[in-house]
């Protein structure tokens, strides 16, 4: 009875030493055991006692420090965080390094982490408390260099913020939202991202019960062929594992509906440390023998089959687990009995040896080429952010998780119970015992629908292929043109400045026109005694239209050199145009937006137009922004509240409105593809929101105003407050050349088709042209 009996493990023996004097102390020599023996202590009050006990008399040895001129910060008593096991010991850290001391001094005496070797920190939910900390000294390696448990909040709060304030020089922070614009725009594959999410929703290979989650893509494991471009191969992403299956589905239906509160569907989670261990018991055979009481489990449950398994996760009654990263990954000894472990024998008579593949897969690593592919493939880049909804987005609980069939036990949800208010010391141990053990929901990374992937390289793969077009082949050409001058937009080079005697944009009511081939002053016209707020030029080339503080609209033709038409269409300043199709976008203080149609009464330029009002955009506040998606099919309008509004031009629909800034939005724009808008403000601050789904996704503070800007998707370039050009790289979050301009702030930038002309205007008075010299 080991619980009356200490057990000792020594250099060469094991020894059982009993609490009692009628019993003998039992000794067995190592190299007698002829199997792996491992034995799982149960946690009990008086173990846990003794154990804070031992660790409130001892304390960190600072004899262990490598430089003895160190400062200490702070220690106190941790574990740290293994896969089954939590190791007791001491935390230090001082001005250069982070130490651990474990009281049993396993697997070293000190472990030593030099601060500015740490490149990533991240707090920790442990056993849905937050209590943990792991550091990592790579950028994309998977496990980290030691993942620590506090005993309080505030011990495990002090030392991250220690080490981050230490570190802002030597790391990037990273967000959910960062790297989505990095896997949208294609900087990711789907397997990093996935990685990435599952390191943001405190999910690590360090805790099994918090064990980095991925899907099943691929639903059939009996075709001797995959065909990928067959969407009938591939598992609904949309769905949960328990929902795949109508039948069982409806089963678990009827029984929830009759389920006291609080009801879940899924009596086991997706994700628990006896799903993990069951897929990797060939390579951690010491984990399942901690876990299953020093035993196997019977043979016919083992993980024998990829195409049984996946068969058990549609029928069986319980089972509704996903995959682990291995799947994905380049190792294939998980699916392969190298050890030659004993792993018992089937009811049919076979050993338990290798994992069987399914036909399609000649061997263990041709299974794993294949089945990342499918990771990477077509229908589940287009696909995998539903699924990312149900286990990391707003379907992992709440109504929006009910809709979906994606509710499971509220054990497995964090804040569904707070452990440290239960009195009884062995209730509190045991509830810790079954979260630990049962599995444990990922921290919820977004509230609203993910967006998704953009996929412009791939054929749909509901649609047969088409050959290319003439005009298909010159748009790629000029796409390609686009990426090569975006690419080299650092060399953006000064040709010439023109002066002009007022600011440029917001200023006063004067046209000027230069000629950019001659560099020289053309004309000027005045049309008000109020500053004009912008101007476009239609694609006949031969009339200007510009926009005034005085509620008016005014167009000017250039071959007859004089104003022809007015239109007064607002009760306040108008603040941006826009045009497309013959129809007129006009933005002002008065809250509103309206479109008209423009037609001329005549074939020459200075007959008169006539103006029909088609819509009227309401807003709660004064629009100072608008922009035009490529196509006309979408337009944008930011307020001087903070708030954007993305229209549909054909319903005049509102598709989203955003609250985006906390001051007045100076300018705002679609990306070239139409998925993005990118807005910067009076904060400081440049935001990109997914136009399909309203998300923010990426929140910059630029340090300083920025008052316009030209982009790619990727890259921007902004005219800001010190009158500077800065190039932004939007997936860094980083500045990647800053270019002096002006010496007043930049309040005007237009760039040409092919993205290598650059004009800007300042409050210095000076209109300047700039190219991409080859």
């Amino acid at each position: 009875d080991l619980e009356r009996r200490s057990l000792k493990v020594c250099s060469r023996s094991v020894i059982f030493d009993p609490d009692g004097l009628t019993e003998p102390i039992i000794k067995v020599c190592l190299n007698h055991f002829n199997a792996w023996y491992v034995f799982k202590l149960r946690p009990t009050v008086k173990v846990a006692a003794n154990l804070q006990s031992r660790l409130a008399r001892t304390s960190f040895d600072k004899n262990c420090f490598q430089n003895l001129a160190e400062n200490p910060h702070m220690e106190c008593a941790v574990e740290m965080v293994m896969p089954l096991v939590s190791n007791p010991g001491h935390v230090c850290v001082t001005n250069e390094n982070l130490y651990f001391q474990p009281l049993n001094g396993y697997p070293e005496h000190v472990i030593q982490i030099k601060l500015h070797r740490v490149r990533r920190i991240y707090k920790r939910r442990h056993g849905l408390r937050p209590l943990g900390l792991e550091v990592f000294c790579t950028e994309n390696d998977f496990c980290s260099d030691i993942y620590l448990k506090f005993y309080n909040p505030a011990d495990r709060d002090d030392i991250y913020y220690y080490i981050a304030t230490f570190l802002e020089n030597h790391m990037t922070e990273h967000t959910a939202e960062s790297y989505m614009l990095q896997w949208q725009r294609g900087h990711l594959s789907n397997y990093q991202y996935l990685l990435h999410l599952n390191n943001l929703a405190d999910r690590s290979c360090n805790d099994l019960s918090q064990y980095p989650v991925f899907p099943w893509v691929i639903a059939d494991y009996s075709s001797t062929q995959l065909d990928m471009t067959n969407a009938a191969i591939f598992r609904d992403l949309s769905k949960p594992v328990g929902a795949l299956n109508k039948e069982r589905l409806d089963r678990l239906l009827a029984r929830y509906k009759g389920m006291p509160e609080p009801r879940f569907l899924y009596g086991s989670h997706y994700s628990s440390p006896g799903y993990v261990l069951f897929y990797l018991v060939r390579v951690a055979p010491e984990h399942m023998l901690c876990l299953q009481n020093g035993r196997y489990d019977n043979a016919d449950r083992m993980f024998n089959s990829i195409r049984e398994t996946w068969k058990n996760c549609l029928e069986g009654a319980t089972d509704f687990k996903e995959l682990i990263p291995e799947f994905y990954g380049s190792d294939c000894s998980f699916l392969e009995n190298r050890l030659s472990l004993d792993l018992g024998k089937k009811q049919n008579g076979h050993l338990v040896g290798d994992v069987i593949l399914p036909p399609w897969a000649s061997d263990a690593s041709d299974f794993l080429q294949k089945h990342k592919a499918a990771l990477e493939s077509q229908y589940v880049s287009e696909h995998l952010h539903e699924w990312i909804d149900l286990v990391f987005g707003y379907k992992q609980k709440g109504s929006e998780a009910v809709a979906a069939h994606n509710v499971f036990h509220p054990l497995t949800y964090e804040g569904s119970i707070d452990c440290d208010s239960i009195e009884d010391p062995d209730e509190r141990i045991a509830m810790l015992t079954q979260i630990l053990e049962f599995g444990q929901t990922p921290t919820q990374l977004f509230t609203s629908p993910h967006p998704q992937r953009i996929t412009p390289r791939f054929h749909n793969i509901t649609r047969s292929p088409t050959s290319q077009t003439e005009d298909s082949s010159f748009e790629d050409l000029t796409e390609e043109s686009r990426k090569l001058a975006w690419a080299n937009m650092s060399n953006l080079t000064l040709i010439s400045m023109s002066c002009t005697k007022n600011k440029c944009k917001q200023i006063y009511s004067t046209l000027k026109m230069y000629s950019k081939e001659l560099k020289e002053f053309q004309r000027s016209m005045s049309f008000s005694n109020m500053a004009l707020s912008s101007c476009l030029m239609l694609a006949d080339g031969k009339t200007v239209v510009c926009s005034s503080w005085d509620n008016n609209v005014y167009f000017y033709s250039i071959p007859f050199g004089r104003r022809h038409d007015t239109l007064m269409g607002h009760d306040d300043a108008v603040s941006e145009m826009c045009w497309s199709d013959d129809r007129l976008y006009t933005a002002s203080w008065d809250s509103t937006v309206k479109v008209w149609q423009c037609a001329s009464d005549g074939s020459s330029s200075h007959k008169r137009t006539q103006f029909e009002l088609l819509a009227e955009l309401e807003h709660d506040s004064g629009v100072n922004t608008i922009g035009l998606n490529p196509a006309g099919t979408l337009l944008v309008s930011g307020c001087k509240d903070g708030t954007i509004t993305i229209w549909d031009t054909s319903s005049y629909e509102v598709l989203q409105q955003v609250p985006c800034h906390t001051g007045t939005i100076h300018h705002t724009a679609f990306s070239p593809d139409s998925r993005h808008v990118l807005s910067v403000g009076a904060d400081s601050c440049m935001k990109v929101i997914d136009v399909q789904t309203g998300m923010m996704i990426s929140n910059v503070n630029t340090e300083e105003e920025q008052r316009c800007f030209c982009w790619d998707g990727n890259s921007v370039l902004c005219g800001g407050q010190s009158g500077d050009l800065l190039l932004w790289d939007l997936l860094s979050s980083t500045v990647t050349k800053r270019i002096p301009a002006h010496s007043g702030a930049v309040t005007a930038m237009w760039m040409n088709d092919l993205c290598t002309t650059v004009i800007t205007g300042g409050e210095d008075k000076q209109m300047i042209l700039w190219k991409l010299l080859s």
